[in-house]
């Protein structure tokens, strides 16, 4: 009995496999194949901003510097660090001739004016800087480096545009009122290994204007304009401007150390009439 028995799990066992088989090969075959994550999407590296180069500073810009500096000299401040002035360029624009050509008791060094020419066939245009090296200001601030420093007043600092000033002399006013006193400059310094050929040495910028066809000129609505382009110089110490008043009650004057660059005489509405170039 038991012999017969054995023979037969023999054959049940390869039988059973044979069937179970297939149906194990069809759950491999409906088994989904792994999805693959997506690669990750990567934004593309935006092209780096081009540097902006600085504004030169303007009238405005070097009036609200200047006024800053003539405070903390009144309040007894002494600057700290660079002074961020220095080093920066500048494009400044002065009226001048707003109310008509210079009185016949001239025109102080250091400020531009316009006159009339013989018979006002001639319109002059005239800017003689200030020999500013042994003034109050000046003296000794550049311990013998400094061979020259020729000025430039910037009139009517409460006036921050470029533009010509709306106000009008009182007509019923006797005589002429006098101006404020100058309170703001700017000192083109020039030390002694600097080239000598853009120094004025007490020589006026000069210009000409002739009227059309032999006719004289108009004289100018809106007045001319300076313009001085440069760069922000500093004194002894570092610091961009230097300031000083005999009173507390007086408002400081103050000056600006720079390096200029370029001189041009231009009318109200910016065309340019003649320059002059550093060099």
């Amino acid at each position: 009995m038991l012999g017969r028995k054995r023979p037969f799990r023999r054959v049940l066992i390869p039988v059973a496999l044979a069937a179970i088989t297939p149906l194990l090969a069809n759950c491999d075959r409906d088994k989904p194949a792994p999805v693959e994550p997506a690669p990750e999407a990567v934004a593309p590296t935006p092209a780096p901003t081009p540097l902006q180069p600085t504004a030169p500073l303007s009238r405005a810009d070097l009036l609200a510097a200047v006024s800053r500096a003539a405070s903390a000299y009144a309040a007894g401040q002494a600057g700290e660090g660079a002074d961020p002035l220095v080093g920066r360029n500048f494009a400044i624009r002065t009226p001048f001739g707003c109310t008509g050509p210079a009185s016949a008791t001239g025109v102080e060094d250091g400020l531009a004016a316009w006159s009339w020419g013989p018979d006002q066939k001639t319109i002059q245009l005239s800017l003689t800087p200030g020999g500013w090296l042994n003034t109050a200001l000046i003296a000794g601030a550049g311990d013998g480096d400094w061979e020259s420093v020729e000025g430039v007043w910037l009139p009517r600092p409460w006036l921050t545009t470029d533009a010509c000033p709306s106000i009008r002399t009182d007509a019923l006013q006797s005589g002429a009122p006098a101006p404020s006193p100058q309170t703001v400059g700017l000192a083109a310094i020039s030390e002694t290994t600097d080239s000598r050929a853009g120094r004025r040495n007490g020589r006026a910028y000069t210009f000409t204007i002739r009227g059309e066809d032999d006719r004289p000129p108009a004289a100018p609505a809106g007045g001319y304009r300076t313009l001085l382009e440069g760069r922000i110089a500093a004194f002894p110490g570092g610091r961009a401007v230097r300031c000083r008043a005999s009173s507390p009650d007086q408002r400081p004057v103050c000056i600006v150390a720079i390096r200029l660059d370029r001189v041009a005489f231009t009318e109200a509405n910016g065309n340019v009439l003649t320059e002059w170039r550093a060099g």
